[in-house]
């Protein structure tokens, strides 16, 4: 019984989360590539481990790539499902390093910890652009070249705005979520 109800939680948290993600996506549809979910997956990853995470980011892009207004693709969705749960993986295994291990480094230096989360954001959402960009160039059938080189506008936008959003909103998201959840294993 035990583990239904740890099971049950999991469950819960995920769907809650990518919830979350998949709603914001949908609130800034007008805004091309700044959105929250990024951030969203990257938090769930800190603070309910790698699978989690992923899990988050991979059932997001199930549902918002489905269902987007601007259309379906198999294998973008593909890219989509697979870059997005970098950010979960990758939250999740600096939250087991970072954050869970070290909650006064947290509240003694804000700033640092901030500026580290920045630096994650812009890093991942590079490499999730570069990646998404090269497999919609090869399913549009366009140069490699020419798919980078024309992304890259909606690639600094993406960037400066996870940068930024992951500075601001990564640790009080974490603290919050952490605390929010806290009663009880995961």
């Amino acid at each position: 019984m035990a583990n239904m109800v740890s099971s049950t939680r999991r469950a819960s948290i995920i769907a809650l989360m990518t919830a979350a993600c998949v709603s914001t996506n949908y609130l800034l549809i007008g805004v091309v590539n700044v959105k929250f979910m990024d951030l969203i997956v990257f938090v769930s990853g800190v603070v309910f481990g790698p699978l989690m995470g992923a899990s988050v980011g991979v059932l997001t892009w199930l549902v918002y790539g489905t269902l987007n207004p601007y259309g379906f693709s198999l294998p973008i969705l593909l890219a989509t499902c697979t870059g997005e749960s970098i950010y979960g993986i990758i939250g999740g295994i600096l939250g087991s390093k970072q954050i869970k291990n070290n909650h006064e480094t947290a509240s003694d230096y804000p700033w640092f910890i901030n500026v580290k989360f920045a630096i994650v954001g812009f890093l991942l959402t590079f490499v999730y652009d570069l990646f998404t960009n090269i497999v919609s160039g090869l399913v549009v059938g366009i140069p490699l070249l020419v798919a980078l080189i024309s992304g890259i506008p909606f690639a600094i936008v993406h960037e400066i705005s996870n940068t930024a959003f992951f500075f601001v909103g990564a640790l009080p998201l974490v603290r919050a979520i952490g605390h929010l959840f806290s009663g009880g294993s995961i």
